[in-house]
């Protein structure tokens, strides 16, 4: 799912860009998913399981989610540089085609300049769009409190808990939460 780039400002006053994935975002990506995989237990990768990702794997995958109807992916980039991404998931078929899946991740460096909100802004505009979605839909990880709190912001409730979802290299064991947020429809 192709979209225009969206130009903003951030809370420091540098400029960013919101866009779809290209070509000359292969090498940046790869050193992006293993350095936020190294930055937070909260995603569900560590930087060792980043090697199965590769310069045409990623081509593939950009190529596949810019021709799709179903998936939007949007890349932050700051003086050339990604800072972060995201992707709206549209699920098919015919009993789940109401709702759709979000998920986010910026670099630590880019945290509390406003991009996870403009992000999140964009995927909601966009699910609005499509007269199917009634909900979008997230998980988050058990002590993500700053995620938690971005997702409430921008209208996601907690709706159930997946106990032991998560087990870290030390043992821990932690929950996993469903977050959901309502789209709103005006029929009158």
């Amino acid at each position: 799912m192709l979209i225009n780039d969206i130009e903003f400002e951030l809370k420091d006053g540098r400029r960013a860009v919101l866009r779809n994935p290209r070509e000359e975002d292969i090498e940046g990506t790869l050193e992006y998913l293993r350095t936020t995989a190294g930055e937070t237990d909260f995603l569900l990768r560590y930087p060792e399981e980043c090697g199965k990702y590769t310069p045409e794997g990623e081509r593939e995958l950009f190529e596949r989610v810019n021709a799709s109807e179903n998936v939007l992916m949007l890349m932050c980039i700051i003086d050339g540089k990604i800072a972060g991404n995201c992707q709206l998931t549209f699920y098919t078929g015919i009993k789940r085609k109401h709702r759709a899946d979000v998920a986010i991740a910026l670099l630590k460096e880019y945290w509390g300049l406003g991009i996870g909100t403009r992000m999140f802004r964009e995927m909601i505009r966009i699910a609005e769009e499509n007269e199917n979605i009634i909900q979008l839909e997230l998980d988050v990880v058990e002590g993500n409190t700053r995620a938690m709190r971005l997702y409430e912001k921008m209208g996601f409730v907690i709706t159930g808990e997946l106990p032991n979802a998560i087990r870290l290299k030390d043992g821990t064991l932690l929950s996993d939460f469903k977050m959901i947020r309502k789209i709103e429809r005006n029929n009158g």
